[in-house]
């Protein structure tokens, strides 16, 4: 696979009622990839700290399968997000995150969410839970995301700026929140409100 397809180019759409998206997507056609998953993330930051700064992500997932991923690079327009990503399965989550370790990386965010994939023609629309609040990611060329989103009827829903991460920073900010990890039991309680 050459570095030019090694592109993520998705858009983040917050649709608070994810019930009606999946039978839109059901309406259109969708085939269901991936039934309703757990994922939990670990992202890690290397000892002087550039590689967040650096806009970064040095990432290892399990949900069905364990995955590390690298990106970098991001640009934006109209809400479309566009970087560079590289992600590889690993067979072993627990000793991947050992050998990250001893390389000097340490986790900086751990971050939980419930995932249900589908693909509609050329894209693959994911529907996310996270613990303040739900999303429709989709992933395809411009021209189809833009596609997918009136196939869908989501074009009023707000497209959102920035990653789960970043998002998560600045309800910290905004609630007052002094919490490392973004999970489910640390916002137990949590009255995150109409935060959108």
């Amino acid at each position: 696979m050459s570095q030019m397809d090694m592109q993520e180019v998705e858009v983040k759409l917050y649709t608070p009622d994810l019930a009606l998206v999946q039978r839109a997507l059901e309406a259109a056609g969708a085939v269901l990839k991936s039934p309703r998953v757990f994922e939990r993330n670990l992202r890690y930051e290397n000892a002087a700290g550039t590689l967040t700064a650096g806009g970064i992500v040095l990432r290892l997932r399990q949900d069905a399968e364990a995955k590390l991923t690298y990106k970098s690079g991001e640009s934006s327009e109209g809400g479309i997000f566009r970087r560079f990503e590289a992600e590889v399965v690993v067979s072993d989550f627990e000793t991947m995150d050992v050998i990250l370790r001893r390389l000097g990386y340490e986790v900086a965010l751990v971050y939980e969410k419930y995932r249900t994939t589908y693909a509609l023609g050329e894209a693959e629309i994911v529907l996310d839970e996270l613990p303040y609040g739900n999303f429709t990611e989709i992933e395809a060329d411009a021209e189809e995301i833009e596609r997918v989103i009136g196939m869908l009827g989501l074009g009023g829903h707000r497209r959102m700026s920035g990653s789960y991460t970043e998002i998560f920073a600045e309800l910290k900010r905004r609630l007052g929140l002094d919490m490392r990890d973004l999970s489910f039991e640390g916002f137990a309680g949590v009255d995150v409100g109409d935060w959108v």
